[in-house]
């Protein structure tokens, strides 16, 4: 984290291979997430330019469908206090439903919320978590990565060109 970050990233939790490797988005998640940005790994993981925040601060343990939520006194406690210390930034992705339900007013579901990505202006946009298992997610609503993946990498562009 940099006080020179202009992109902030607010995932959910770190996964298990995560929470091993101490890289956030040292996974498949984060390939498909760096695909989308349109970085190399150099890039995405240059904090002078990228900060990334998760909601939860501790791999939260499986669960049924997966990994459990992020722990609920993480964000209040420490948000305020990370994202001061960044007073440079000019676009912040809210990934996945938990950053969103968080951060954004309005939230219903995830799919109206990344639907409604322009009412949120330029410096805020939703985005569904990367996970491989929501590849159905993404193939149910091809206007995703027809008009949201272009305007992020357009966005990410202008900020670190």
């Amino acid at each position: 984290m940099s006080r020179e970050a202009r992109i902030l990233i607010i995932g959910q939790a770190p996964g298990l291979k995560v929470h091993q490797t101490g890289m956030p988005w040292n996974d498949p998640s984060g390939d498909r997430l760096r695909q989308w940005m349109n970085l190399s790994r150099d890039r995405f993981y240059d904090s002078t330019r990228i900060a990334i925040v998760p909601m939860g601060l501790c791999y939260p343990g499986r669960g049924r469908s997966g990994d459990n939520p992020p722990d609920k006194r993480c964000a209040p406690l420490w948000h305020p206090r990370l994202l001061a210390q960044m007073p440079n930034l000019a676009l912040t992705l809210f990934i996945g439903q938990y950053a969103q339900k968080h951060y954004l007013e309005g939230f219903t579901s995830l799919t109206e919320t990344v639907a409604r990505w322009a009412d949120f202006g330029p410096e805020r946009l939703p985005l569904p978590h990367p996970s491989p298992r929501n590849t159905l997610w993404l193939k149910r609503h091809p206007w995703f990565e027809a008009e949201v993946v272009p305007e992020l990498q357009r966005r990410i562009r202008a900020l670190l060109e």
